[in-house]
């Protein structure tokens, strides 16, 4: 694979000399000499000697000349006739000459150039027929540990004095917090399942990112530049109660950094990406009063070249939706066939169910009308109010349970237009159901199927409120056969919504959440690249 990798790099790093090697320039640069040299010899010199010549003899041969003398001059004049005849057929031959010695260097390029093409293809072809990682090679910048571990060692800064369970228990397990224990689930739950917090995403990121099978040292080789900076975690110690300047400074001291570094200036930056779990939103902050939520991060002239991959994103390009993390990380396949298969066989008594708070601080809520809804459903939906008193909405195992016993799950905003719900209730088999398109289908493109009704329902939001549709009526008209054709399609998502264990070492055939947001940072790199040339 060494062996490999060296020749990859002597590829990229000297394509450009194959184009400009002695075989190629070399007689370009002398039959251009040699036409520059013969344009000079003929239109300075023998085109002005054979004018001079030609002027001289016609005043001498038909004007100074009497018509008397003409046959006197005769053998003269046959001589003149050979000489003008001579210069005339080397002017001839010496512009056929001088037009083909043109063509030929103007096509003499293109020929170079497409012999250099088969070259490269050829080197590439080699190489790329035996490595695998040609073109999905990452190079992983090395930080200054205050971006990343020492927010981690630090953890006790990261945890608020509202927040149920320290942040340091969500450390643990490379991110996927503690391990979920117990008596009354299965092996496949005890062995599987985490308490993760969503806030995790950018350790459990880093962590697979270590483990990635093309990682490379060399950066000239590297297809894409990933920045590990825990940009989520960073913010929330200073969300709170500090000024715009604490709130920004990180983000001040991280761009001067990379700008201080090579593999900057290959392209800016366009080629460079990192994870946040916070919601886009969060860092672009549009004004610099106090009372403004966020940090201005994503407003800096050189971050808009990093592409974020984050929880929900925008309308900006630059920033593009991965899918939060569940309580579930299953280390081989066979552990999610399984999985897929039990939730292909759950009893699903409820016809829906919503698990959430009502939001009552928030104008126009969804929420509010959904509650309602659920309460008045004669026991059709099933609901886990997260507002009442000693309620379980945190706990993995109490939330499956509920999504697993529902053929429909409700999906309103909440802070934000999306939940990590969503994910939830794709992993237990049961359909969502939105009430903004912005809840999934404008955010998920990776991930999820363009045509959105062949895993969802929508409802418009402005309709609930309205009265002019009821979710009971709307849901009870879903026949059997699309119902059993979505929850097929939402059992067949579930790959590629979860955050793998690699920790063992054990390598998947299925292409999970991590693997789906690398392979879509290379083709959106690649593209930025091309724009570029």
């Amino acid at each position: 694979m060494t062996s490999l990798h060296s020749l990859t790099s002597y590829t990229t790093r000297f394509h450009h000399t194959l184009y400009l090697s002695p075989s190629t320039w070399l007689p370009l640069v002398l039959s251009r000499l040699l036409l520059y040299l013969i344009s000079f010899f003929f239109f300075d010199f023998l085109i002005p000697l054979a004018a001079m010549k030609f002027h001289a003899l016609i005043s001498e041969f038909c004007v100074a000349k009497p018509l008397k003398n003409k046959w006197r001059n005769q053998s003269r004049r046959i001589n003149c006739s050979k000489y003008l005849c001579f210069l005339l057929m080397f002017s001839i031959v010496l512009v056929v000459f001088l037009c083909h010695l043109f063509f030929f260097s103007i096509d003499a390029r293109p020929s170079s150039h497409h012999h250099s093409m088969k070259k490269i293809h050829s080197l590439v072809g080699e190489s790329s027929s035996q490595d695998s990682c040609l073109g999905r090679y990452i190079y992983i910048h090395d930080l200054p540990m205050r971006f990343n571990q020492d927010l981690l060692t630090n953890c006790q800064v990261l945890t608020r004095s509202i927040d149920k369970t320290s942040m340091c228990e969500y450390v643990q397990n490379s991110g996927f917090g503690p391990q979920i224990i117990s008596s009354e689930a299965s092996d496949l739950w005890n062995s599987n399942w985490f308490w993760t917090n969503q806030f995790m995403l950018e350790v459990i990121f880093h962590d697979r990112m270590k483990k990635y099978e093309c990682l490379t040292n060399d950066s000239l080789v590297a297809s894409a530049i990933f920045v590990p900076y825990y940009a989520g975690l960073d913010l929330r110690r200073y969300l709170w109660g500090f000024n715009t300047s604490m709130r920004d400074s990180s983000f001040l001291d991280l761009i001067n950094w990379l700008k201080q570094k090579p593999q900057w200036k290959t392209m800016w930056g366009k080629d460079h990406f990192l994870v946040s779990s916070r919601i886009a939103r969060d860092f672009r902050r549009k004004s610099n009063r106090k009372s403004d939520w966020g940090s201005n991060f994503r407003f800096l002239p050189e971050s808009k070249n990093l592409s974020m991959l984050t929880i929900e994103s925008g309308p900006w390009k630059n920033d593009i939706a991965v899918p939060y993390p569940t309580s579930f990380h299953p280390s081989s396949d066979d552990q999610v066939l399984q999985w897929q298969n039990l939730m292909r066989t759950q009893n699903r008594p409820y016809l829906f169910s919503f698990a959430g708070a009502s939001r009552t601080r928030q104008k126009n809520s969804t929420r509010k009308e959904i509650i309602r809804h659920c309460q008045s459903s004669n026991k059709l939906c099933k609901l886990l109010d997260c507002n009442s008193v000693g309620h379980e909405c945190d706990d993995p195992l109490k939330l499956m349970n509920l999504f697993r016993s529902s053929i429909f799950c409700l999906q309103p905003p909440g802070d934000s237009l999306t939940r990590r719900s969503t994910f939830d209730s794709i992993l237990a088999g049961c359909i969502p159901v939105f009430f903004h398109p912005g809840s999934a289908y404008t955010q998920y493109l990776w991930y999820l199927p363009k045509n959105y009704s062949n895993y969802s329902v929508f409802i418009s939001a402005n309709d609930l409120k309205l009265g002019k549709v009821r979710i009971e009526e709307k849901l009870v008209t879903v026949s059997k056969d699309e119902v059993a054709s979505m929850r097929e399609e939402v059992i067949r998502l579930i790959p590629r919504i979860i955050y793998g264990d690699r920790r063992s070492g054990l390598e998947s055939v299925e292409d999970d959440a991590f693997d789906l947001a690398i392979e879509g940072v290379l083709k959106r790199v690649d593209r930025l690249r091309g724009s570029d040339l």
